[in-house]
């Protein structure tokens, strides 16, 4: 039997993932530039990520990641690695090129493959999951770790369906900012901007921060 304190778990999550952040900043991004599709594929591919983090956490990795001191700053790296990819490839993008790009129908498996690498690298997540997890786990629980395995899972689902309207939201703008090149292109340099500075702040970042 799976016991928790879901009412207070349920209001929890949807605040944090509510919250903007690099995942939400990066399913808007990915909706408004190729479409609502582009955008449910990369909140599926977060949501994948979240997925794996659970699975670190029931693990016991989550801890690993909170002591080891080598083990988090390589990942950390590597994530922040990853999202400077994404936003030097925003900010280098040709005027010329970004409409035609942007109107190019995108494969959506690459889409979500951005959504589960953006996530799955970054271990503040991983620390985030150890420590948010095990708050709504009821002291008597029998299986404490089954209890945080399918608390995640229920943070991933929401994730989703949270994610997903905001995909479909900001996906209806896609066709205004493709007939208009100017804010397009303003668009994705800014979205590189801000992936820049997320990738500049993960890699600066502590556990406990």
């Amino acid at each position: 039997m799976v016991e928790a304190h879901w009412l207070l778990f349920l209001l929890a999550s949807v605040v944090v993932i509510a919250t903007p952040g690099q995942d939400m900043i990066l399913v808007m991004s990915r909706s408004i530039t190729h479409g609502s599709r582009a955008g449910l594929a990369t909140a599926g591919g977060v949501s994948l990520g979240l997925l794996g983090h659970t699975v670190l956490a029931t693990a016991g990795l989550g801890a690993l990641l909170r002591t080891s001191d080598w083990l988090f700053t390589g990942l950390k790296f590597v994530g922040a690695a990853y999202l400077l990819y994404l936003g030097v490839q925003l900010l280098l993008a040709r005027s010329a090129q970004i409409p035609a790009a942007a109107s190019t129908p995108q494969p959506i498996m690459r889409q979500f493959i951005t959504g589960a690498a953006s996530n799955i690298t970054n271990p503040k997540i991983a620390v985030f999951y150890f420590a948010f997890l095990p708050q709504f786990v009821a002291q008597d629980a029998g299986h404490p770790a089954m209890t945080i395995l399918v608390l995640g899972i229920v943070f991933a689902v929401l994730t989703f369906l949270i994610k997903g309207p905001v995909a479909l939201f900001a996906g209806g703008l896609s066709a205004w900012f493709r007939s208009r090149p100017a804010a397009l292109a303003w668009l994705y340099r800014c979205s590189g901007v801000v992936m820049v500075g997320l990738a500049l702040r993960l890699a600066l970042s502590h556990r406990d921060t």
